[in-house]
């Protein structure tokens, strides 16, 4: 027999009993669907953590304060002032590897404009701190060390306290009221989003280090130059690992640290933290993966029960067919292309259902997901490759059968 005979010999067979045909194909139209559906939200939740890292600040580590004691109770990091700007100067200035240091401070503030005001989260810092966190400008202009220097009253907005303070307008050169303290504005900042905790990253201000010091954040326990933090990039992310040892070596040389003496301070690789949480990410989308593939062989397992009571049901036509001249390799391609034949129909409506599931998660779910090609193609080559597998041994069998007892088959 031909080989387009067998494929419309096949495609009879299987019209016969629509169906017993489409129960068959469930098994593997769920598995393909469920495997297309995991994969592009495992590659959805990769995506959303490369943007995270990518909105932190590449090759970025961090230095904190240390752990302060009250009643022999350690409070937790940050709570030892313990690092200074001259810190982060001595490390910008003594380690080859870094590209920058940023100090900075943190606190929160009422910001006022006209009748206008927001609770916000006040930072000063110096210009490099942009430079450490890769964050650009939307429009305006970075304070220079100069301003820095002279602790001037001029601000950076994040877009969440624009939009909240200036909706609809420009901004540039206007002035607002931080804690009572008139700045003007001088520069507007690009998006950022959320962190990984879902704090608003543009629900911001920046003003400069010293005058955060000195008019707006001074009433903190923090005395003298200490700063809550010093943003420290490296120049390539190759560099990281050594930035992070060279830097809790001069940190403790700084601090008069002796051998076996804690440390005073924490430094913490944001980069290595997020792209940990990024390689789990990848495990659970895999796994997630695996665990729907299982229907896929559930599927299988299906066409063959089928397949072997097709066999059964058509013993005698098999019987004819031989008697009048088929050979048995024609008996076993017939089979065979009906079993693929069920898996390819499976298969291409459970790539449908599956992109459809998959824009459907993204629209209605509001939850991030990446369709690749590779898992549509991965997904529907397999769904074949199982009615091949499964459908093998029935085929074997039925091309197998005596044709004498074939045709004494009741």
């Amino acid at each position: 027999m031909r080989y387009p005979d067998s494929v419309l010999a096949a495609l009879r067979a299987l019209r016969a009993n629509v169906l017993r045909s489409v129960l068959t194909t469930l098994g593997i139209i769920i598995g393909v669907a469920a495997v297309i559906i995991m994969i592009a939200v495992g590659a959805g939740a990769e995506a959303r953590m490369a943007q995270l890292i990518s909105s932190l600040g590449s090759n970025l580590i961090m230095v904190l304060p240390g752990s302060g004691t009250a009643g022999g109770v350690r409070l937790g990091v940050g709570t030892q002032p313990s690092i200074t700007e001259d810190d982060a100067a001595a490390i910008q200035r003594e380690i080859p590897s870094v590209q920058v240091a940023a100090p900075g401070m943190r606190g929160s503030g009422q910001v006022v404009s006209g009748n206008l005001n927001w609770s916000t989260v006040i930072y000063g810092v110096t210009p490099e701190y942009l430079e450490a966190r890769d964050w650009q400008m939307a429009g305006g202009r970075v304070f220079t060390a100069e301003e820095v220097k002279g602790a001037a009253k001029v601000a950076l907005l994040g877009n969440t306290v624009l939009a909240n303070l200036f909706p609809g307008q420009d901004p540039l050169g206007r002035i607002l009221r931080i804690n009572r303290v008139p700045f003007k504005v001088i520069g507007v900042l690009r998006d950022k989003g959320e962190t990984l905790m879902g704090r608003d990253q543009d629900d911001t201000v920046f003003i400069p280090l010293s005058t955060a010091r000195k008019r707006v954040l001074g009433g903190r326990e923090l005395g003298g130059n200490t700063v809550d933090t010093i943003f420290v990039k490296a120049w390539n992310p190759g560099l990281v690992s050594l930035t992070v040892d060279q830097v809790k070596k001069l940190l403790r040389q700084r601090h008069r640290l002796r051998s076996g003496q804690d440390d005073d301070f924490f430094i913490r690789n944001l980069s290595e933290i997020l792209e940990a949480r990024a390689e789990s990410s990848r495990a659970m989308s895999l796994l997630l993966a695996a665990v729907a593939s299982v229907s896929l062989l559930v599927g299988g397992i299906g066409i063959m029960n089928i397949m072997l009571v097709s066999v059964t049901e058509r013993t005698r036509e098999i019987g004819l067919r031989m008697a009048v001249g088929a050979q048995s390799h024609d008996i076993l391609g017939q089979f065979l292309i009906e079993s693929v034949t069920l898996s390819l129909i499976g298969g291409l409506i459970g790539v449908v259902l599956g992109l459809g599931g998959s824009v459907a998660m993204a629209t209605l779910g509001e939850w991030p997901t990446v369709i690749e090609i590779k898992s549509v193609v991965l997904a529907f080559g397999f769904s074949a490759a199982v009615g091949v597998f499964f459908g093998f041994y029935p085929a074997r069998k039925a091309a197998r059968l005596d044709p004498i007892e074939a045709l004494r088959y009741e």
